[in-house]
């Protein structure tokens, strides 16, 4: 499992306001799976370039409540192999709340 959050999931409670979930979705990816982040086919975002990175296990994926959302979209904490900066130049980032649709799961590697 792979959670490199260290002082940032006390940082993210107190901006929440409340403990980051713990319990993880059934059908959800799982904490450490290898995705890339990918940019959206409709607008020059989210991100400057699709990237990779690993699901961070600092809080469980959450139904994502924004009003554009998909049905039943998650949020996923995602730690990037190395440090992006947003569609708005923002950043670098070493970790984000991502979306789901702007994620791929990578296959797992071949034992």
């Amino acid at each position: 499992m792979t959670d490199s959050s260290g002082p940032v999931r006390g940082a993210v409670e107190h901006v929440l306001g409340r403990p980051l979930s713990q319990t993880w979705p059934t059908g959800a990816l799982s904490p450490g799976s290898r995705v890339t982040v990918v940019r959206a086919q409709d607008w020059d975002g989210p991100w400057q370039v699709e990237f990779a990175g690993t699901i961070d296990a600092m809080g469980a994926p959450e139904p994502n409540e924004h009003p554009q959302a998909l049905d039943g979209e998650l949020l996923y904490w995602v730690t990037f192999d190395t440090p992006q900066r947003d569609s708005d130049g923002d950043g670098p980032y070493g970790k984000a709340e991502i979306w789901g649709r702007y994620l791929r799961a990578e296959p797992e590697p071949e034992a």
